[in-house]
């Protein structure tokens, strides 16, 4: 029962992390319609800066001029490399294959900088822990859970109750409607992947943190286990990148933590179980489990 109950709690962390890189997924696809590729050395950027500017700035400093200057770079690439005036919908596929060389540029540089090195974000819960009656959890998966609800709390009143929220909405609705309503969708576009940078930078911190050893090269590859999380969820849908990305953290724990009774689906079943969950829902329910269908008059 403990070890039940200490895969469930770090499940719900895991869950609660990937939870803000699939919010980050979709706020860019409900305003583009761009699969962003590149989101994955975005939170790379964003926990190196934390890494190296802690020691000058103190772990708060850091983390926020991190989430700025993330956001100011996933807004300028969208702006100054994506954008050619106004949006154009059509162009959705060829700027999600751009976002794939941007994330080669991006990990190729950041990489390089990195090296074999591990760092430390200089995070102020460390390596402790708490008792929570029969179970030890990290300190660091409590503030993930905690810091993330509150983040992703702090999105959905972004959405439901400020103007560009109406107006992403309204943008992913229907485009053509949005613009002749007055709706800037260059401005939305824009903001949308600066959020969606300021998530990545803010999910960063609880990747590298405790149990993890570290910020390595390759933690931007983790982010993309939340992929699955907003197909399963539905790409457009908000809520659904929150439930596919609570499911895909709980079945990546529980395979993690009962890895020797699923030794016969392979040692490394853990890494690939979030696009297997992905695959079995989107075999039931292709359009994902709050993905709205289609419909098309002919």
């Amino acid at each position: 029962m403990t070890a039940l109950l200490d895969s469930v709690l770090a499940g719900l962390a895991l869950g609660a992390v990937y939870a803000l890189v699939a919010l980050g997924f979709v706020v860019v696809f409900k305003a583009s319609g761009v699969l962003n590729f590149a989101h994955g050395s975005l939170l790379l950027f964003g926990g190196y800066l934390v890494a190296v500017l802690h020691d000058d700035l103190g772990f708060a400093g850091a983390l926020a001029l991190a989430v700025v200057a993330t956001a100011a770079l996933a807004g300028a690439l969208d702006r100054l490399l994506l954008q050619r005036g106004d949006p154009d919908p059509r162009a959705a596929h060829v700027q999600t294959i751009v976002t794939i060389g941007v994330d080669i540029v991006l990990l190729t540089d950041l990489s390089r900088r990195i090296g074999g090195d591990l760092l430390s974000l200089g995070d102020p819960w460390g390596d402790s822990v708490t008792r929570l009656g029969p179970v030890t959890v990290a300190d660091s998966r409590i503030a993930a859970i905690v810091v993330s609800a509150l983040a992703i709390g702090a999105v959905f009143a972004l959405f439901r109750f400020t103007s560009w929220g109406l107006a992403l909405r309204a943008a992913a609705e229907d485009t053509e409607a949005a613009a002749l309503m007055g709706v800037r969708l260059t401005r939305v576009r824009t903001l949308a992947w600066c959020l969606a940078g300021a998530l990545a930078a803010l999910a960063a911190v609880f990747l590298a943190s405790f149990p993890a050893p570290g910020l390595e090269r390759t933690t931007g590859q983790i982010a993309l286990k939340a992929f699955p999380a907003a197909i399963l969820g539905g790409l457009a849908s908000p809520p659904g990148a929150l439930a596919g990305s609570l499911l895909i953290g709980l079945t990546e724990a529980l395979a993690a933590g009962y890895q020797s009774e699923l030794h016969v689906l392979g040692e490394g079943f853990g890494d690939v179980v979030p696009y297997a969950v992905m695959v079995a829902v989107l075999l039931v329910r292709p359009t994902g489990l709050f993905g709205a269908k289609g419909v098309a008059r002919v």
